[in-house]
């Protein structure tokens, strides 16, 4: 698997998951970053520290970017993704909630699984994702349920930071979202586009 150069994460960009968690609703994108070092392919098993409380799945649209992005405005922005990945934002929720940013909470090894890239520029709005968790569907959700639409997502975050090509942009999870134990098997699918299945085990 080829890594990505940047990751960055849209939170809270469904209605009903910020609800779900007791957030409020944001009035521009809420950004942050995962490193690259928590990637792992599908069939790789997600592994839970011991010691840090829940951990959540948190399935979502992946997009790689195609072209460099900086200061673009939404309308440059929607050709300029390259392919769609599914992929899973493990959550350590205690952490995100106690720790003033989130690099433990979403960084942690093992914490970015992301399915194969399928190559194409998608109707940005029909774009699905649906999370399953021993075989049972957890969370659906569609592009157009998004608080704030694709285009305005990569737009706003090229005028602070430079999109590069490889680089991958998820952007946000449905309501939905719960804990992960030992044994379970996740799967997060973007239909027509892309899966990602993992074991989840403890760190022993």
């Amino acid at each position: 698997m080829t890594l990505p150069g940047k990751i960055l994460c849209v939170g809270r960009n469904y209605r009903d998951h910020a609800k779900e968690l007791g957030n409020e609703v944001p009035s521009t994108p809420v950004i942050f970053l995962k490193p690259p070092s928590s990637v792992i392919g599908s069939g790789e098993a997600i592994v839970l520290p011991s010691g840090i409380g829940r951990i959540d799945y948190e399935g979502e649209i992946g997009l790689v970017i195609g072209r460099r992005l900086t200061k673009a405005p939404p309308a440059a922005c929607a050709d300029a993704v390259r392919g769609v990945v599914a992929v899973n934002d493990v959550s350590a929720r205690d952490l995100q909630k106690s720790d003033p940013q989130w690099w433990r909470a979403k960084g942690t090894d093992t914490f970015c699984p992301i399915g194969p890239e399928t190559p194409g520029t998608p109707d940005f709005g029909a774009l699905e994702v649906i999370t399953r968790v021993n075989g049972e569907e957890r969370q659906c959700g569609r592009g157009a349920e998004m608080l704030f639409p694709i285009p305005e997502v990569l737009s706003f975050i090229s005028q602070f930071v430079t999109l590069e090509p490889g680089d991958l942009v998820i952007t946000g999870t449905p309501a939905g979202v719960g804990p992960l134990a030992p044994g379970d098997i996740v799967e997060v699918e973007v239909p027509g586009w892309s899966l990602v299945r993992n074991p989840v085990v403890s760190a022993g």
